[in-house]
């Protein structure tokens, strides 16, 4: 058995390729379905998000199980799979136990400490469970990571003032656009990312602001957290006349297709310029609308200049998170090496259970029917308590052996002592 992640990420594919794998809620169920179809996984854990597309998976033999899910990437994104080769990582046992504790902790982030990470690590674990591919080793992993998370948020200053993917692309904005208090924009999608949009907005002082989004309940509960501010709020198929209106459009919604393309803002070619940034991933906004002379488009690939300039200052304080990262992995690892006693400790525990009630009938049967049926519960928890004082000291310190030679030895020498028939568990 070992712990395998296979993904690709901001490092090293564009959006162009990642949003080809991304995968929604409402698909996790299916492609969990059939990650576990494959004779070697064994457990997985999917984490879909803008920037990543990562799948952890306990394997039964290594090489067969990172083909089986790159061959499940390639087929997901309709990519051959001799091109995305190129674009993918594999990472094995340790090396993927660190990358996901990295991953909660933000520090593989595009905004390196952004706190977002850390709910989509928490969601991807609770689907994982709710949907029947996460088991022990994997919950054990995600559960760690996500402390490992937690504990870097508050014992380090890494989450201190940290950028998000929106405060970055407001970041954007202002950089590219004079005057951007002035300008009118436009929101399409009423999510957390939009929320967040709303909140930067606000601290570079723009007022216009409109809200475009499918259900207008889920607008009016992001408008309720901005009282100060007289939000509009429009419908999804009023979207182009909100636009034809607006100067800056931000797109943040969960289409798997672009909503916005070169044929429907041809119809706006009066207008004298129209800025598009789109933070989905899928996009929301499909490439050929720079075709067009009054659009300057950008997507999440083009915030990398605005995050550089945070990244420099933020690095120092990474240094802080690794050291801490480095006591949750050992100690992710420790628990995963001592899995190796479970075997033994067990077929111990069941030979002399064996032995205990053998000899327990032959005291009864001497003791006499009268005497046994009246004190057989106390001969029992005292036969018991006996077995669990004796053997208690001695797992322990199996358990707790970090020498993992002298911990081998131990258990061959219980074996042999014993005469023990072990048969190796699956974890």
């Amino acid at each position: 058995m070992n712990i395998v992640v296979v993904g690709l990420s901001h490092k090293t594919a564009a959006v162009e390729i990642r949003e080809k794998l991304s995968i929604s809620e409402t698909r996790m169920e299916e492609a969990i379905r059939q990650l576990l179809s494959y004779p070697h996984v064994e457990e997985v854990g999917i984490l879909s998000t803008c920037n990543r597309m990562e799948i952890y998976s306990i394997v039964k033999e290594t090489d067969q199980g990172v083909k089986e899910i790159s061959q499940f990437l390639a087929e997901l994104g309709q990519i051959p799979l001799n091109q995305l080769r190129r674009h993918l990582f594999i990472l094995l046992h340790q090396d993927a136990i660190r990358h996901l504790m990295r991953v909660a902790a933000g520090l593989e982030s595009l905004v390196l400490g952004e706190g977002q990470i850390l709910a989509q690590v928490k969601t991807a674990h609770q689907l994982g469970v709710k949907y029947n591919g996460i088991g022990r080793l994997l919950d054990r992993l995600f559960k760690q990571a996500i402390s490992a998370g937690k504990r870097v948020r508050t014992e380090t200053s890494i989450g201190t003032g940290a950028v998000s993917i929106s405060s970055a692309a407001v970041e954007l904005a202002d950089a590219r656009i004079e005057d951007l208090p002035s300008k009118r924009v436009a929101i399409v999608g009423a999510g957390k990312m939009s929320r967040l949009l709303v909140k930067h907005l606000i601290s570079k002082r723009v007022t216009d602001i409109s809200i475009i989004n499918r259900t207008l309940e889920r607008s009016q509960e992001l408008a309720r957290e901005f009282p100060q501010l007289d939000l509009k709020l429009y419908p999804l198929e009023h979207m182009l006349d909100v636009i034809a209106d607006a100067d800056i459009v931000f797109t943040s919604t969960a289409a798997t297709h672009p909503i916005l393309d070169k044929n429907k803002l041809s119809p706006l070619r009066h207008k004298k310029s129209l800025t598009l940034i789109d933070i989905s991933v899928p996009r929301n906004v499909a490439s050929d609308v720079t075709e067009l002379d009054f659009v300057q488009s950008y997507n999440v690939d083009d915030l990398k200049a605005v995050v550089a300039q945070n990244y420099a200052a933020r690095r120092e304080m990474a240094k802080e998170a690794e050291n801490l990262l480095e006591e949750e992995i050992q100690a992710f690892v420790l628990w995963w090496q001592s899995l190796e006693t479970v075997p033994t400790i067990s077929s111990l525990r069941n030979k002399i259970e064996q032995i205990r009630k053998q000899e327990l009938e032959k005291a009864l049967s001497r003791l006499g029917s009268e005497f046994a049926e009246k004190h057989q519960e106390v001969i029992e928890a005292l036969t018991r308590g006996i077995v669990n004082k004796v053997l208690h000291e001695p797992m322990v310190q199996l358990r707790a052996q970090q020498d993992v030679e002298a911990r081998r030895q131990a258990l061959q020498t219980l074996q042999l002592l014993f005469n023990l028939e072990v048969t190796e568990q699956a974890f």
